[in-house]
């Protein structure tokens, strides 16, 4: 299983419960930087210690890489970092045309794919999920069954599908931790190295999902969107070994 996905012999998803990591001292809270578009910044990440990347295959998005530099990114990395490509909404050619591209090992969808979308190109896969009003967690859950994980994420309308930069309550997750599902929640949306400690001692997911949060940053505090700043990815990872004990 790859180093963003779910602990080694975890069960699928949906109505089986997932069995939940043991949180003891030496559990160590999995990192994925989202949005990398260049070279350097690749490795700044795994240099870091950076479980995971992402790679966005979205043309809506500053950050979205083309085949070739996403190609060029994917082999510079190191062993044992894994290569996720995002996608939303897209044709199942475009997929398959990245994955014969760029050696992608994880997908994650990022849109309103079903689950039989997701799980057709026989890559193990993450659904985001949108933390619109009233969702219910549980019936995502088996909505998507054999999801390597579920992303949840920030939502506001009219806003990009994720590197909002915005938080929500995590308190919402609290029917994911009560139904020992935590093994699955991949936390994302308005994270950033001041609060990703307080985000995983109020959730204990499985992993972390950083864009915006670990992005360089304007004179006037905004984020550089697709330019990743290797002392606030540094930042971010040492938050959250912090928060891990």
């Amino acid at each position: 299983m790859s180093a963003a996905g779910p602990p080694q012999g975890a069960r699928p998803l949906g109505g089986r419960r997932r069995e939940a990591p043991l949180r003891g001292e030496h559990f160590r809270t999995r990192v994925k930087i989202c949005g990398i578009t260049r070279v350097a910044d690749g490795l700044a990440a795994s240099s870091a210690g950076a479980d995971a990347i992402g790679l966005v295959f979205w043309s809506g998005t500053p950050r979205v890489v083309d085949v070739g530099c996403a190609r060029a990114i994917a082999e510079a990395l190191p062993p044992f970092v894994t290569r996720v490509g995002l996608f939303v909404d897209p044709e199942p050619a475009e997929v398959r045309a990245v994955m014969d591209a760029v050696a992608l090992d994880l997908l994650q969808f990022h849109g309103a794919e079903a689950a039989d979308f997701c799980r057709a190109f026989g890559r193990p896969y993450l659904k985001a999920i949108h933390m619109k009003d009233g969702v219910d967690l549980l019936e995502c859950v088996s909505a998507y069954p054999d999801a390597a994980g579920l992303l949840f994420d920030s939502y506001a309308p009219g806003e990009l599908p994720g590197g909002t930069g915005r938080a929500f309550d995590w308190s919402r997750l609290s029917p994911l931790v009560q139904a020992e599902l935590s093994a699955s929640v991949i936390l994302s949306g308005g994270l950033d190295p001041a609060n990703v400690g307080e985000a995983i001692r109020a959730v204990r997911p499985w992993a972390v999902d950083v864009s915006s949060g670990v992005e360089e940053r304007d004179p006037d505090g905004r984020a550089r969107r697709g330019s990743k700043d290797a002392a606030r990815i540094a930042a971010f990872i040492e938050g959250v070994r912090n928060a891990d004990g």
